[in-house]
């Protein structure tokens, strides 16, 4: 008896799997979207938040302690159904997006990612030797050019390691995405559950699926690292 079971358990987490892979490109849709868009707005906040200008500092400082200090589920609920319920967004163009729970998902985790990433970012940023930008300045490189020649690349090689962690964390919410009625892999994995009453079988495919997403994006940072670290390539 007790070996029929494990026989059915197993049937079905293979079954289970099948149909939660089915949800794999919606997934990484969310991630294709938000991530590029998140590191991008990530570097311009952390600039923004190293500026000397105080009002653009503080402004910047204010949203990344707003988004860092509510959870990200309760930032997608306002986004998906907070500002559904305001008439004038309903009669505007963003409703064309916001009606949508993928451009919700989108905005909410990009957003969410932009205030972990800009800090990162600062970190890495002020963490660069002064005598690299004085030696920049006295080459005659622009503002602009220091900033895009040396601190932002020296930056983010620093930083890889810790954004790594936000890239895999990212990976992960994704699956919050999925309360926005949004059938990505976790909400495949609830709708199957709601109609089998078998939890265990469903999450477990669906956390085989996850770890292989986090394995893969472990090994890009990896690879990002030894790439743009030549001290590693030595080693």
């Amino acid at each position: 008896m007790i070996e029929f079971i494990n026989n059915v358990q197993n049937y079905l987490i293979v079954k289970n799997f099948f149909i939660v892979l089915s949800g794999l490109d919606n997934t990484l849709l969310l991630l294709l979207i938000s991530l590029p868009l998140g590191f991008v707005l990530a570097l311009i906040f952390a600039i923004g938040r190293v500026s000397k200008i105080k009002l653009l500092s503080q402004t910047v400082a204010s949203y990344i302690f707003v988004i860092r200090g509510t959870p990200l589920l309760v930032q997608i609920y306002l986004i998906y159904f907070g500002l559904g319920s305001i008439k004038l967004i309903r009669e505007s163009f963003l409703w064309y997006a916001l009606k949508e729970p993928f451009w919700c998902g989108v905005i909410a985790l990009t957003i969410n990612t932009v205030a972990y990433g800009a800090e990162i970012f600062r970190g890495g940023i002020q963490s660069i030797d002064k005598g690299q930008v004085e030696s920049g300045l006295s080459l005659g490189f622009s503002r602009f050019l220091l900033l895009r020649k040396i601190i932002l690349p020296i930056a983010i090689r620093k930083v890889l390691p810790s954004y790594g962690n936000e890239l895999i964390l990212m990976v992960k919410a994704t699956s919050l995405v999925s309360l926005t009625t949004y059938m990505e892999m976790t909400g495949l994995a609830r709708k199957i559950m709601a109609k089998t009453f078998a939890p265990v079988e469903a999450f477990i495919a669906a956390g085989i699926l996850y770890l292989f997403l986090n394995f893969l994006m472990v090994q890009f940072v990896k690879y990002l690292e030894w790439k743009y670290n030549p001290h590693l390539r030595l080693s």
